[in-house]
C-alpha cells in the first residue's frame, strides 16, 4: 500500500482512540512521564502512570494497553515491569516495550531480554537499540539513548527480532521502519527537530500502545498509524515553533487538533518490502 491507501486507516485509528479513550498504563522513565501523559491525553487516550508492583494485580486487569520503557531502569522498578507485562500477556492485552539504551549495561540488556520473553505486541526503539536487542551487535554502540545507526541500517535486525520474538518491531529514525518479520513499511512523516526534545521517542511508544488498544488484532497497521500521526503532529508543530521548547508545546497542540483533511493529505507511508 502507498500513502493514499494507508491514509484512511490512519484516520480511522486516530478517531477510534478519540472515541474509545483507551486506558494506557505507562511504566515509563522519570524524564518522560510528563510528555508521555500529555501526548496520550492530546490524542484522546487516558494515561495512567502506575508503576508500583503492589498495584499491578488490581490495576493492570482493567487497562486496555501497557507501555514499558526502561529509560531510567532500577532494580526496584524491574519487578513491576515484569509483573505488568506478564499479566497483560496472560489477559491478552497489547503491550509495548521501549528498550531505551538497551546495550549500555549488562543489567539493562538482561532486563530487556527477559521482558522480550514476556511477549510484547510491539518493540519500539532506535536503530542501535534494535540492533543490540536482536543480538546483531557484539558491544555497546549507543550514546545513551541516542542512536549510532540510521533506522534503515537496522531493517534486517528488526526483521530478525520480529521473527524471533513474535512482536512487531518499530525502528524510529529519519524514516520510521515497521516490520512483522515479513512485511516492511516505511513511515516518512516527522521532523528532525523532534530529536532535540527529550522523551519524544518515549511518547511515541505510549501513542503506539493507545493505537494498539483500539486495534489489537492488527499491530503492524496500528503501529504504522501511530508513527504517522505523531510525525504529522511534529511537522505541523515545527511550522509554528521557534525551537525545541516551543515545538514541544506545538507538538501537543497539533496532535490535539488534527483533522481528517490534514491527516489524509499528509500521510507518507510506503511499503519497503
Amino acid at each position: 500500500m502507498e500513502s493514499k491507501e494507508w491514509s484512511s486507516g490512519v484516520w480511522t485509528h486516530l478517531t477510534s482512540v478519540r472515541r474509545q479513550s483507551p486506558l494506557v498504563q505507562c511504566i515509563t522513565n522519570l524524564v518522560s512521564m510528563d510528555l508521555v501523559a500529555n501526548t496520550l491525553l492530546s490524542a484522546g487516550a487516558s494515561p495512567a502512570m502506575v508503576h508500583s508492583v503492589a498495584e499491578v494485580p488490581d490495576f493492570t486487569p482493567h487497562i486496555h494497553a501497557l507501555c514499558v520503557n526502561v529509560g531510567t531502569l532500577t532494580p526496584d522498578w524491574l519487578p513491576s515491569m515484569k509483573a505488568a507485562a506478564e499479566l497483560a500477556s496472560q489477559l491478552g492485552k497489547p503491550w509495548v516495550l521501549d528498550p531505551a539504551a538497551v546495550s549500555c549495561s549488562g543489567f539493562r540488556l538482561k532486563a530487556c531480554l527477559e521482558l522480550v520473553e514476556l511477549k510484547p505486541s510491539v518493540i519500539k526503539g532506535n536503530g542501535s537499540e534494535i540492533i543490540a536487542l536482536s543480538g546483531s551487535a557484539s558491544q555497546c554502540q549507543t550514546k545513551g539513548a541516542d542512536s549510532s545507526h540510521e533506522s534503515t541500517e537496522a531493517v534486517e535486525a528488526a526483521k530478525s527480532l520480529a521473527l524471533s520474538s513474535g512482536a512487531v518491531v518499530a525502528v524510529s529514525g529519519a524514516v520510521d521502519i515497521v516490520t512483522d518479520g515479513k512485511r516492511v513499511v516505511g513511515v516518512h512523516n516527522g521532523t528532525k527537530m523532534m530529536q532535540k526534545i527529550t522523551a519524544t521517542g518515549c511518547s511515541l511508544a505510549g501513542l503506539v500502545a493507545a493505537f494498539l488498544a483500539v486495534d489489537p488484532l492488527h499491530p503492524l497497521e496500528a503501529t504504522v498509524s501511530a508513527m504517522s500521526v505523531f510525525g504529522i503532529a511534529g511537522e505541523l508543530g515545527e511550522e509554528l515553533a521557534n525551537g525545541p521548547a516551543s515545538l514541544r508545546m506545538h507538538l501537543i497542540d497539533s496532535l490535539y487538533g488534527l483533522d481528517e483533511t490534514t491527516v489524509l493529505s499528509r500521510v507518507r507511508i510506503t511499503r519497503l518490502g
